[in-house]
């Protein structure tokens, strides 16, 4: 049974820090590229950055660029996204999501499975 469970979300003041983490489960985690999406209210689910299967490739959307930052420990089978500087316009459900391919792709169709998510909240 695959399973992906992040956790970390909370409120936090405008530029301030956390980290979220992806457990994942039922599934060989070294094998596939990993990424996180957002959504927000009323809004389409959007890539936020990824990592390839290997973790030598990093991609990350135009607006997150220099504040956030992708790791994946593949002995832990654990993604993290550590942000940091946030605005309120990061305020958002935030989902892991896994691909089998090794390729980092922005279309949430593309992605095999997904966790459940956990909310951010950024306060001005």
């Amino acid at each position: 049974q695959v399973q992906l469970v992040e956790s970390g979300g909370g409120l936090v003041q405008a530029g301030g820090s956390l980290r979220l983490s992806c457990a994942a489960s039922g599934f060989i985690f070294s094998w596939y590229t990993l990424a996180w999406f957002r959504q927000a209210p009323g809004k389409e689910r959007e890539f936020v950055g990824g990592m390839d299967s290997s973790g030598s490739s990093t991609y990350f959307t135009e607006s997150v660029k220099g504040r956030f930052s992708i790791s994946r420990d593949n002995a832990k089978n654990t993604l993290y996204l550590q942000m940091k500087n946030l605005k309120p316009d990061d305020t958002a459900v935030y989902y892991c999501a896994a691909r089998r391919w090794n390729e980092v792709v922005t279309s949430p169709p593309d992605y095999n499975y997904w966790g459940q998510g956990t909310q951010v909240t950024v306060s001005s």
